[in-house]
């Protein structure tokens, strides 16, 4: 796929990459939900909070809107990183994106900044929502966490990070490092795989499985990261960028009448974990008909599938035969958005490219997420949340050292680059809608990556000191963070329950919203691929 280079005069939206004065360490940003609990120290306007404001920046947001954002802290998400400071200023950014757009369409012709209404955060509902697949139960079960395969190995010169949780990519592990299966369990095949991985250099480790097709990563320092062709290219560029791809005036959209902000927007999801789905729930929330689009024969985690799927309807297309290309095209012709979180380029061969679906459907919104970026050397590997934490350096910023002083890699309190990065792309769609309902013509294309978010997390000197000499979950009392930050928060005001087609679910309210907007999804998730492939 081209690259679109910042640069180009279309370009709308970007923002220099984070430097000092945009410090997510200072940023306090946070929330307060319907039938929560009373706070116990809300600090008032967030107006002049670098992290929040540096990323309303990046989605080409009126900086004055951020005088409308309210937060209550306190306890959630604890790190030697300034993680929940970076959960506060993506769920504040992606509330306020939906209060702009509200205002908008409510106003007709107005621009709609005048009655934009006040968004508020809580630490406490944001800490829920970060860990909301860990809190989910079905039918009393907890969801399934990380195969024994999926974690850090020590190596002969460092250690290397492996994602095998789907079966594809663990049949492609085990392959490259020529483990054969045998039929046992994974418990006792990481027995040989430790002893086997221990004898190999990390930087042959990681060639190896990527040639393979299978996901492994070295664990890099910060530095190391910064030296890095790709950690290179990604500190010259901004967190998000939007970019017009051509001049086709905006379609009429039906007035909201109460049911949200997105009503009568139509969402293609073309997303997998977790990111994309993340983004994609918002968008539910505010009203969307979301469809979500999975392959027959690359299923869909049933746990994050209940755990993401809140708001959106399910079904399959296999996009390689005619059959399924043609029900796309249907689907398309009246598509307002198409998500993608697919590495860029896999997709192209059935005709989503950004370009080719802003031809065939002038004006629509195109939603581009990835792990590493849509440039640079690492642009169409495969990532997730654990292995761009263990490449950029958190890994080991959220380590420790043993006894004989080697450094151990840790990881953050939550997988908050994939849910970050979403409720980012999220704001980027919702901001991309309101410049549209302005009369701003084009298709647009809105990209996300989460390396862009690592780098985001990352880009506070102070934060390098403070995770240097402290302990996990420590901070100093300084004013990049809140007193009780260090501290877990109790989920138990965020949780709900309901009956789904997949049994009786446990899940966490949304942390975004504003003044008079929904709290809680129309429908909790469905059965995966039940749904026709139509618009309701």
């Amino acid at each position: 796929m081209p690259v679109m280079e910042r640069s180009s005069p279309t370009a709308v939206g970007t923002a220099a990459p984070a430097g000092p004065a945009d410090r997510l360490g200072s940023d306090a940003l946070a929330a307060d939900l319907p039938e929560a609990p009373a706070p116990a120290d809300t600090a008032g306007s967030a107006s002049a909070l670098p992290g929040s404001a540096h990323a309303w920046a990046a989605l080409g947001g009126d900086g004055a809107l951020l005088d409308r954002i309210s937060y209550t802290s306190g306890a959630g998400l604890p790190a030697r990183l300034p993680v929940l400071e970076l959960a506060r200023a993506s769920v504040a950014v992606c509330s306020l994106a939906a209060a702009e757009l509200s205002s908008v369409r409510s106003e007709g012709d107005g621009d709609g900044t005048a009655s934009v209404p006040q968004v508020r955060v809580d630490d406490g509902a944001v800490a829920a929502a970060f860990t909301s697949e860990r809190l989910l139960r079905t039918d009393g079960r907890a969801a399934a966490g990380f195969s024994p395969l999926s974690r850090f190995w020590r190596t002969r010169d460092g250690w290397v990070r492996t994602h095998a949780n789907y079966p594809h990519h663990r049949a492609r592990l085990l392959s490259a490092l020529g483990v054969p299966d045998g039929g046992r369990d994974d418990d006792a095949l990481a027995e040989i795989v430790a002893a086997e991985l221990g004898g190999r250099h990390t930087a042959d480790v990681e060639e190896t499985v990527l040639a393979n097709g299978g996901l492994a990563i070295a664990v890099r320092t910060r530095q190391e990261w910064a030296e890095h062709p790709q950690g290179a290219q990604i500190s010259q560029r901004p967190l998000l960028t939007t970019v017009c791809m051509d001049q086709t005036p905006p379609r009429p959209m039906p007035e909201p009448a109460g049911r949200g902000p997105l009503h009568g927007v139509r969402v293609l999801d073309l997303t997998r974990v977790l990111a994309g789905p993340v983004a994609t729930r918002v968008l539910a929330l505010f009203g969307a008909d979301v469809l979500r689009i999975d392959a027959p024969q690359l299923p869909e985690d049933p746990d994050t599938h209940a755990d993401t799927g809140s708001g959106k309807r399910s079904t399959l297309l296999d996009l390689s035969s005619r059959s399924g290309q043609a029900a796309f095209e249907e689907l398309l012709s009246a598509a307002d958005v198409v998500v993608t979180g697919y590495r860029p380029g896999a997709l192209d061969r059935f005709g989503l490219a950004p370009e080719s679906l802003a031809d065939r459907r002038p004006g629509v919104i195109v939603g581009q997420l990835s792990a590493w970026g849509a440039y640079g050397p690492w642009h169409r590997r495969r990532g997730f949340d654990s292995l761009v934490q263990a490449a950029t350096g958190i890994s080991l910023l959220e380590g420790r050292r043993d006894e004989s002083g080697e450094e151990i890699p840790g990881a953050l309190p939550a997988q908050a680059l994939d849910h970050g990065t979403g409720y980012l792309l999220a704001a980027a769609v919702m901001r991309a809608l309101t410049e549209q309902r302005r009369g701003r013509s084009g298709a647009r294309l809105v990209r996300a990556a989460l390396a862009q978010t690592a780098g985001w997390l990352l880009g506070d000197p102070a934060a390098q000191t403070r995770a240097a000499t402290s302990g996990p979950g420590t901070h100093d009392e300084d004013p990049g963070h809140l007193p009780g930050t260090a501290d877990e928060a109790d989920p138990a005001a965020w949780l709900r329950e309901t009956d789904s087609p997949l049994g009786r679910l446990r899940y966490v309210l949304p942390p975004v919203g504003y003044e008079g907007s929904a709290s809680d999804w129309s429908r909790p998730a469905g059965a995966p691929g039940a749904d026709p492939a139509a618009w309701w």
